[in-house]
Parts: C-alpha cells; sequence; structure tokens
C-alpha cells in the first residue's frame, strides 16, 4: 500500500471509538438523571450545601492582588514547562537551542523585574 492510496476504512477504527465515547458519556449523564434522589431538603437548597447559614453576600469583591500573583505564578510556571524539555533535549540542539533559551530567559526576567519594580509581587 502507497502512502498516497487513501482508504476511508483506516479511519473505522477512530469513528467506532468516537461513537462508542460520545455513547459513554451521554449514557452516564442520562442514567445520572434517572437515577438521582430527588428530595431537596432546606440544607441543602442554600447557597453552600456545608449546613451552615451564610453570614454575608457571596459576591464579595477581591483585591485585584489575588488576580496579579495567580497570573505571574502561572507565567512562571510556564516557564518551566519550557524549560525542563530544553533541558532534556540539549545534548541534540546544542548552540543554536541553548540562545534561544537564553533569549527566553532574558525576556522573562525583562518581565520579572518590571512586575518587580511596579510592586505587583508586593503583597499588602
Amino acid at each position: 500500500m502507497t502512502p498516497s492510496t487513501y482508504l476511508p476504512e483506516q479511519y473505522l477504527p477512530v469513528v467506532v471509538f468516537l461513537l462508542l465515547g460520545l455513547a459513554v458519556g451521554f449514557g452516564m449523564l442520562i442514567a445520572g438523571w434517572f437515577i438521582r434522589p430527588r428530595r431537596p431538603y432546606p440544607e441543602k437548597l442554600i447557597t453552600y450545601e456545608s449546613g451552615i447559614t451564610p453570614f454575608m453576600d457571596a459576591h464579595q469583591k477581591f483585591s485585584i492582588r489575588y488576580y496579579i500573583v495567580a497570573m505571574l505564578f502561572l507565567i512562571f510556571d510556564i516557564e518551566a514547562v519550557f524549560l525542563y524539555p530544553w533541558a532534556v533535549a540539549y545534548g541534540q540542539i546544542g548552540l543554536y537551542g541553548f540562545v534561544e533559551m537564553v533569549i527566553f530567559v532574558v525576556i522573562l526576567l525583562v518581565g520579572y523585574f518590571y512586575a518587580w519594580k511596579k510592586g505587583a509581587l508586593e503583597w499588602e
């Protein structure tokens, strides 16, 4: 068989698994809808389902610092995700890969020092 030969029956297992996955997913949702108990009680219907009466509004405002710190954490976490495969493949990529990673880390350090200078890392 040559690579240019197009055989639709080669995709039959993919279609079968796709349909089987969809059937199992929807089947579980439908079964759960039929099996679940339908006896709500007052504690179950309160906001948090913990049995404790809420003592304040759930829509309180949070400081923007929480979100900024979370975004900075994600940025530097993504940096670690990129550094690990680079370190594993360093023997194969050589000097070109090293220079590219140095540029990447320098760009991240510029962002880090900018955030530090602006006070985004200060927890008040």
